[in-house]
């Protein structure tokens, strides 16, 4: 199942003081913010082999739906990695945890149906990168189901995220990015954009750098017979 290439160091992503506070907050949020729900959405109906990038503290294992046969997850973190591995333990569906970065996947090409990123595209160091090594895991037609933080669509919370990336944002939270154009960026890394809807959590009150949000389904496009094409 894995490919052969240089071995990703176990370390190759390594927040400890953020990985307590986020095993935590993600809890709170899950329970008490309506991320749960958005949980459900973004993994409902997948079916086969799926690869998640970045899986954190392993919440999105409980979600899955009986029809994945498999989940690797890849998570760099050592601390939120113990934590998944636990949660694999407790999960429905067989779950390998394992090291590993966004833009040096440790797995064959063609290999998954569908792969999942949940709050982690905003997190890696190399965005194209990363969602090309996604794009040459996923089979010709697979999905990459995505839920993220994103750039807010104009005015004053923008500026807002724009300004706090270029200073603290990344350094207290893991290495987040809060201004980045997802959906923008899948496009341009050659997926097929499918639904997708944007949202903010929390719906209302005080509007953070994080709160804009996108939750939809890209696909890699599907391989072109050559032969029916020249016919």
């Amino acid at each position: 199942m894995r490919r052969r290439s240089t071995p990703v160091p176990r370390d190759a992503v390594h927040h400890p003081v953020f990985a307590r506070f986020y095993a935590r907050m993600s809890v709170t949020a899950d329970l008490r913010g309506g991320v749960a729900a958005h949980r459900d959405e973004l993994l409902a109906g997948l079916s086969g082999r799926v690869i998640e990038i970045g899986a954190g503290n392993g919440l999105n294992f409980a979600h899955y739906p009986g029809a994945v046969s498999e989940v690797v997850a890849i998570e760099p973190e050592r601390n939120l990695r113990q934590r998944a591995a636990g949660a694999a333990l407790r999960a429905e569906v067989p779950v390998d945890v394992v090291p590993g970065t966004a833009e040096a996947l440790p797995v064959k090409s063609e290999a998954f149906d569908a792969a999942v990123a949940s709050l982690v595209l905003c997190t890696v160091r190399d965005l194209p990168r990363a969602l090309s090594e996604i794009k040459r895991v996923l089979r010709p037609g697979g999905e990459l189901r995505f839920f993220e933080h994103t750039l807010a669509p104009g005015g004053a919370l923008a500026s807002a995220q724009r300004a706090v990336d270029r200073t603290f944002w990344p350094t207290l939270f893991g290495g987040c990015h809060t201004a980045r154009d997802t959906v923008a960026a899948i496009e341009k890394a050659g997926f097929e954009l499918g639904v997708c809807r944007r949202f903010r959590i929390p719906d209302g009150g005080v509007q953070l750098p994080s709160s804009p949000c996108v939750i939809g389904v890209a696909r890699r496009p599907a391989a072109v017979d050559s032969s029916a094409a020249r016919g």
